[in-house]
Parts: structure tokens; C-alpha cells; sequence
């Protein structure tokens, strides 16, 4: 057993925790004390500053369906949990270091991130963020823990539909003419929405999410931005929950809208979630790193892990129907399994760079993917290559993903079966949980099929 701490942020933030906020901060109006839900929604509730402190003394009770919401924010009595049993609440408390102002507000106000207690006071394994933990502590286990970092692809779009009732790229606020060109990397095209890209940045800055900077991606509306590599997953996860938050937040407050839907357009490129992602030893050093080009054998055997966890793992990755519109031959989106040294054609890319800092970039999410369970399905994924030391395919040169692969699951339904029916996925993401994931979203692929779509009108009446 290694004698590193399991990963921080998982304390409870107390009272004087938030007295001293307020202190170096100023009085309040409100405090949101918030939750992450299945779909990486934030949830919560909004307290005004005279009933704040009982955050900090005695928590707050929330049901514990919150956590089995589907994308529609409706629990559907999953196994016997909702309806059936009375929906009954859980404690929960706050969680330290997670407590920032709220920039983008109308009034003064403060959030902090709460995490939920079973009936016998352990962390609620219905919780995304408690998911994650149980994963990385595998790791500590082995005397490693991760270093990672998400980038996350989103489109701006105009707050109109077209007359098609379909999303379209913004106006420029510079030159009062809507998007059209695709322009990656375009400065040009980053001038006119400075505003917003400048407000995104002070508040992650205000918030404490270690954001990177902007760059504009390969379609009309089309941003990445990326945070810097944390050395504890959690904060990772939380930060990458609260970027999406406050990229939404402050594209609402510029009259557009932020979209993380992988695919909103059938002709444009679609949205990702890259997740960089290295292990250090308990002398923090890179166990993926021996000096070489190729990288250590851990290396390749966290590579080897990840392609056989691949398919098993999709209904985390892609976890929504419009998800797997985002995969195709040729679009920069992985299609199968091939692993790679600077390589952008594939799922698993090491990227170029000194071999200290020696890394895999997972390049299979799509941006409407849970931070938190992507970051447990890719530790998982490294855990179990690493401990059954599975050798890799060989390292793909040029275009790799000119070929989908057949035994990818590249279909909800499909996905959410074998998820359901992986014994990998199981025993490091929990049985239980793995039940709930799969119903959850089966019962939500069923309520869209029970949807009559337009096309289908213009095709069959």
C-alpha cells in the first residue's frame, strides 16, 4: 500500500473556511451550494446569505436522484430509485478549497461544491466525482498518481435559429457579419469576440480554473480552450465542470450561446473533450518517461489498456445519441483504436516534447461527455493495461483514421450494452454505478425515440 494521500479536495470545508472567504472577499447576497450530476450538469441550491452558514455546520439535504438525472433533468425511478422508494434525500457537505465568487452574477454572490454522504456516512457511489476518486485511489495503490489536463472544443452560436428552426454561427460583433469561414487558428477571428473570450478568462481566473487560452478551431464559431495539468484528478475533474459552467454562464451574458453538443452541425467539425494525462511515481517522476524517444514500457502498457478498454468505455465517452454523429472517416475524430507519437489521425496520441513531460492525449470524448467519468474510464483504463502489462498494437504513421473500426460500438444502444456487460468497467467503476449509467441512458435513448422528427415528416407523410 502506498503511503500517498488520496487525492486532495475531498475534506470538508468548514465555517471558518468560509468566514475567511468572506473576509478577503466581501459580504454576499447568495451562495449556491452545487452538484454535478450524471450528465455533468451543475445543479444545486440557492441559500441568501442568513441561511449560508448552515452549509458549513450542518450541510445540506438533497435527494440522492440528483445524481441519476437524465440529459432532461427528469429521474425516470431508475432500479427502484425515484418514485419507488419515496426519492429520498442524502447528506451532504461542502467541499474545501471549492469556494469562489460568482463573477458573471447579477448580484454578489459565492458558490462552493458540495459531495453527498450514503446512509452509513461513506461518499455516495452514485457520484460522479466519488467514481473518480475510487479509481485514482487504485493508482495510489500502486504508488502513482495522475497529472492530467482537459481541453474542451464548444461552438458560439446566435441566441436565433434560422428559418429552419437550426442553429447558426454568430454575427461578429467586430464586423457585423455572421461567421462563415473556417479559419483554425485564425487570429483574426478571435479579435471580434475578444469580449467574451477576455470575460471567460477573468472569471476562470476569479474561480481559481487554471484556463489557458483561446484558439479558434475548424469551423465558423468553433473555440478551444484548454487548462493547465493538475496533479490532483479531482481538482482536474471539478475544473473542468466548472469551465463548461462558466463558458455557458458568460456566452448567456454576451447574448450568444455556447454549445458542447458533439455534433450541432452535420457538415462542420464537432466538438471534443482531450484529455492529456501522465503518472508520476511517489517521487514525482514520469513513469512513462526512460529518457528515449518511445517512452517507458508503463508506456506502452497504459496504451495497451486503454485500446482494450476502448469499447467498453464508449457509452462514457459518447454518452448521448447525437455523440456518435461526431465519428467519420478523415475528420481528425478517432474511428478505431491506433495509438501514435504526434499524431492527431489517432485515439491515443503521445504527444511531441521533452521526455520529461511524456503524456497520452485521449482524443476520443466528445465535449457533452461527464469530466469526472471520463477521467475515471481513462485511469481505468491505464490501471488495468499497466497491472496485466498489455503490449499495444504497433504505433500507427500517417493517417489512422481513414478506417472505423467494427468492434467500436458506435451506437448508443450498442455502447450501453456492452458497458452494461463489461466486467472491466465493473469492477473499477462499480457494478452498481454501471447499472445505473446504462439504464439511466437507455431510458433516456427511448424517451428520443418516442419523438416524431421532422425528417420524418418531410420522408413519410
Amino acid at each position: 500500500m502506498s503511503d500517498r494521500k488520496k487525492p486532495a479536495n475531498d475534506g470538508r470545508a468548514t465555517l471558518g473556511e468560509f468566514k475567511t472567504f468572506l473576509a478577503e472577499h466581501g459580504e454576499i447576497d447568495y451562495i449556491d451550494a452545487i452538484f454535478v450530476d450524471m450528465c455533468g450538469t451543475v445543479r444545486g441550491k440557492r441559500f441568501p446569505i442568513e441561511e449560508a452558514e448552515r452549509i458549513f455546520t450542518s450541510g445540506v439535504q438533497m435527494p440522492k436522484s440528483l445524481y441519476f438525472f437524465d440529459v432532461t433533468g427528469v429521474n425516470e425511478d431508475i432500479l427502484g430509485m425515484g418514485f419507488s422508494d419515496g426519492d429520498p434525500d442524502a447528506q451532504s457537505h461542502p467541499i474545501s478549497g471549492t469556494i469562489v465568487p460568482v463573477p458573471w452574477a447579477s448580484m454578489k454572490q459565492a458558490q462552493v461544491m458540495m459531495t453527498m454522504q450514503d446512509d452509513d456516512g461513506a461518499p455516495l457511489l452514485l457520484e460522479p466525482r466519488n467514481i473518480l476518486a475510487n479509481v485514482a485511489n487504485r493508482l495510489v495503490d500502486l504508488g502513482l498518481h495522475a497529472v492530467s489536463a482537459c481541453e474542451f472544443e464548444f461552438y458560439v452560436l446566435d441566441r436565433e435559429r434560422d428559418r429552419k428552426n437550426l442553429p447558426q454561427a454568430p454575427i461578429n460583433p467586430a464586423t457585423g457579419i455572421r461567421e462563415t469561414a473556417n479559419e483554425v487558428y485564425g487570429i483574426t477571428e478571435l479579435d471580434g469576440f475578444m469580449g467574451l473570450l477576455k470575460e471567460i478568462d477573468e472569471a476562470a481566473a476569479e474561480q481559481g480554473v487554471p484556463a489557458s487560452g483561446a484558439t479558434a478551431e475548424f469551423a465558423p464559431g468553433q473555440y478551444e480552450i484548454n487548462l493547465n495539468h493538475e496533479d490532483d484528478v479531482l481538482s482536474a475533474g471539478d475544473h473542468a465542470v466548472m469551465l463548461r459552467h462558466l463558458i455557458g454562464a458568460i456566452t448567456r451574458k454576451h447574448n450568444f450561446v455556447a454549445s458542447f453538443m458533439a455534433k450541432p452541425f452535420a457538415n462542420q467539425t464537432g466538438n471534443g473533450l482531450h484529455v492529456h494525462c501522465s503518472l508520476l511515481d511517489e517521487d514525482n517522476n514520469n513513469i512513462f518517461d526512460n529518457d528515449t524517444d518511445e517512452g517507458s514500457d508503463r508506456l506502452r502498457y497504459a496504451i495497451g489498456g486503454l485500446q482494450a478498454t476502448l469499447g467498453d468505455a464508449m457509452a462514457i465517452f459518447a454518452p448521448n445519441i447525437n455523440s456518435y454523429r461526431r465519428f467519420g472517416p478523415n475528420l481528425f475524430v478517432p474511428v478505431n483504436a491506433a495509438w501514435g507519437y504526434n499524431n492527431r489521425s489517432v485515439a491515443f496520441r503521445v504527444p511531441a516534447g521533452s521526455p520529461s513531460s511524456r503524456r497520452i492525449e485521449h482524443r476520443v470524448s466528445g465535449a457533452d461527455a461527464n469530466p469526472y467519468l471520463v477521467l475515471a474510464a481513462i485511469l481505468a483504463g491505464m490501471h488495468y493495461g499497466i497491472v496485466n502489462k498489455i503490449e499495444p498494437t504497433e504505433p500507427a504513421e500517417g493517417n489512422a483514421c481513414d478506417v472505423m473500426d467494427d468492434n467500436i460500438p458506435f451506437y448508443l444502444p450498442s455502447a450501453l450494452k456492452r458497458f452494461r456487460n463489461s466486467e472491466i468497467m465493473r469492477e473499477y467503476l462499480g457494478a452498481h454505478y454501471v447499472d445505473v449509467y446504462a439504464e439511466t441512458k437507455m431510458l433516456e435513448f427511448d424517451k428520443f425515440q418516442r419523438t416524431i422528427s421532422p425528417l420524418e415528416y418531410d420522408w413519410y407523410l
